[in-house]
């Protein structure tokens, strides 16, 4: 898959989120930034975000996918 393709992906199925892609080979390195992680423990955001891609890993178009979730808040802390 195109960085594009799994950019839109992720903007479409997560709420007003700002998604980061690289890709290397079948691996994808993601950061998502969105209100929808507020009060989300990192397991549960990496579920939303897991479950965004599953017919993509179910289908081996994806095969590992290493991400860093943040609200908008901590995505500023991070400057």
């Amino acid at each position: 898959m195109q960085p594009e393709e799994i950019k839109a992906l992720l903007e479409q199925q997560i709420a007003n989120s700002q998604v980061e892609v690289s890709v290397d080979g079948s691996h994808v390195n993601l950061i998502v930034v969105s209100p929808a992680f507020e009060g989300l423990n990192p397991v549960k955001k990496q579920q939303l975000v897991y479950g965004a891609l599953s017919d993509q890993i179910a289908s081996g178009l994806i095969h590992a996918v290493n991400m860093k979730t943040y609200t908008p808040e901590q995505w500023a802390a991070q400057a």
